[in-house]
């Protein structure tokens, strides 16, 4: 099964947070990777965390992420 990514975030606990929603709505988002050293939050550099669904579910899922974060950053500022 091949993934694609849907949206990318700066904040590891809202890519978990999206994770858990997109689960609840039905879809298979993958897990975060951990790759990197203790006390580093992201090896990956400054863009952030990628959340990745299966191909087929893409398009929903941008959908979905897209509101989400949307609802989250509202709500935080």
């Amino acid at each position: 099964m091949k993934f694609a990514p849907i949206i990318q975030v700066k904040d590891q606990s809202m890519a978990r947070v999206l994770i858990v929603a997109l689960k609840a709505h039905g879809f298979h988002p993958l897990e975060p990777r951990e790759g990197g050293l203790p006390g580093v939050p992201n090896l990956f550099g400054p863009e952030g965390f990628i959340v990745e669904v299966p191909e087929d579910e893409v398009a929903d899922a941008t959908v979905l992420a897209q509101d989400l974060l949307k609802d989250m950053v509202d709500r935080s500022a």
